[in-house]
Protein backbone atom coordinates (compact mmCIF):
# COMPACT_ATOMS: atom_id res chain seq x y z
CA UNK A 1 0.00 0.00 0.00
CA UNK A 2 1.23 3.27 -1.18
CA UNK A 3 1.71 6.19 1.58
CA UNK A 4 -0.97 8.02 -0.10
CA UNK A 5 -3.47 5.62 0.56
CA UNK A 6 -2.32 4.64 3.84
CA UNK A 7 -2.65 8.18 4.76
CA UNK A 8 -6.53 8.59 3.10
CA UNK A 9 -7.48 5.38 4.87
CA UNK A 10 -5.77 6.63 8.27
CA UNK A 11 -7.64 10.33 8.37
CA UNK A 12 -11.03 8.15 7.13
CA UNK A 13 -10.65 6.11 10.67
CA UNK A 14 -9.73 8.96 12.65
CA UNK A 15 -12.97 11.15 11.04
CA UNK A 16 -15.35 8.99 12.21
CA UNK A 17 -13.84 8.27 15.30
CA UNK A 18 -13.59 11.49 15.84
CA UNK A 19 -17.82 11.80 15.38
CA UNK A 20 -18.92 9.09 16.96
CA UNK A 21 -16.55 9.70 20.23
CA UNK A 22 -18.49 13.03 19.94
CA UNK A 23 -22.06 11.39 19.81
CA UNK A 24 -20.90 8.97 22.74
CA UNK A 25 -19.66 12.06 24.92
CA UNK A 26 -23.09 13.64 24.60
CA UNK A 27 -25.01 10.56 25.55
CA UNK A 28 -22.82 9.93 28.68
CA UNK A 29 -23.54 13.70 29.29
CA UNK A 30 -27.00 13.43 29.03
CA UNK A 31 -26.80 9.89 31.73
CA UNK A 32 -24.28 12.17 33.87
CA UNK A 33 -21.92 8.83 33.40
CA UNK A 34 -18.13 9.00 33.28
CA UNK A 35 -16.98 11.45 30.30
CA UNK A 36 -15.03 11.08 27.55
CA UNK A 37 -11.74 14.04 28.75
CA UNK A 38 -11.76 16.99 26.85
CA UNK A 39 -8.28 16.85 26.11
CA UNK A 40 -8.82 13.29 24.23
CA UNK A 41 -11.43 15.10 22.21
CA UNK A 42 -8.82 17.28 21.18
CA UNK A 43 -6.39 14.67 20.87
CA UNK A 44 -8.18 12.99 18.56
CA UNK A 45 -8.94 16.07 16.04
CA UNK A 46 -5.86 16.86 16.32
CA UNK A 47 -4.06 13.78 15.34
CA UNK A 48 -6.26 13.49 11.92
CA UNK A 49 -9.93 13.80 12.99
CA UNK A 50 -10.88 17.52 12.86
CA UNK A 51 -13.26 16.92 10.14
CA UNK A 52 -15.20 14.16 12.20
CA UNK A 53 -15.08 16.09 15.21
CA UNK A 54 -16.24 18.83 14.18
CA UNK A 55 -18.99 17.08 12.47
CA UNK A 56 -19.87 15.54 15.66
CA UNK A 57 -19.59 18.56 17.79
CA UNK A 58 -22.98 19.75 15.71
CA UNK A 59 -24.61 17.24 14.50
CA UNK A 60 -25.24 16.08 18.38
CA UNK A 61 -25.06 19.78 19.50
CA UNK A 62 -22.14 18.68 21.82
CA UNK A 63 -19.47 21.63 23.34
CA UNK A 64 -21.04 24.35 20.70
CA UNK A 65 -20.86 26.16 23.79
CA UNK A 66 -17.77 26.15 24.63
CA UNK A 67 -15.70 28.67 23.24
CA UNK A 68 -12.40 26.78 23.19
CA UNK A 69 -14.47 24.19 21.08
CA UNK A 70 -15.96 26.78 19.21
CA UNK A 71 -12.50 28.03 17.89
CA UNK A 72 -10.47 25.20 18.56
CA UNK A 73 -11.67 22.64 16.47
CA UNK A 74 -12.20 24.75 13.27
CA UNK A 75 -8.45 26.10 13.74
CA UNK A 76 -7.67 22.39 13.74
CA UNK A 77 -9.60 21.90 11.03
CA UNK A 78 -7.86 24.87 9.14
CA UNK A 79 -4.36 23.47 10.27
CA UNK A 80 -4.94 20.30 8.81
CA UNK A 81 -6.09 21.41 5.48
CA UNK A 82 -3.05 24.14 5.46
CA UNK A 83 -0.38 21.23 5.89
CA UNK A 84 -2.94 19.31 3.43
CA UNK A 85 -2.55 21.57 0.65
CA UNK A 86 1.50 22.26 1.50
CA UNK A 87 3.04 18.76 1.57
CA UNK A 88 0.65 16.40 -0.53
Amino acid sequence: MNGLKFLLIYIIIMNVVGFFIMGIDKKKAEKHAWRIPEKTLFLVSLIGGSIGTLLGMYVFRHKTKHWYFVIGMPLILIMHIILAVKFI
